[in-house]
């Protein structure tokens, strides 16, 4: 049990804030709308991600998935960025 609290506790935090970086980036809000409605939405993607963490069987497992779905997510920042379909300012 503590294994997969652990993992969806402090694995859980970077993805949902992530997830939720990915969910504002395409609309059309300034900077200071995008950054409020980030900061909301990572609490309750936070709790989902702290709750799925529970289904997988053993604390490992929690930990491996959602350090792949970390990469997967920065990744996909990353890749927006870089691709110039995303502009973040510096």
């Amino acid at each position: 049990m503590w294994g997969r609290l652990s993992a969806g506790v402090l694995a859980g935090f970077p993805l949902s804030a992530a997830m939720s970086g990915l969910l504002v980036a395409p609309l059309p809000l300034g900077l200071e709308a995008s950054a409020v409605l980030i900061i909301v939405l990572i609490l309750p993607v936070w709790i989902g991600v702290i709750c799925a963490a529970f289904m997988a069987p053993p604390g490992w497992r929690a930990w491996v998935w959602l350090l792949a779905l970390n990469l997967c997510a920065f990744g996909l920042l990353w890749g927006t960025q870089v691709a110039g379909w995303l502009e973040m300012p510096a």
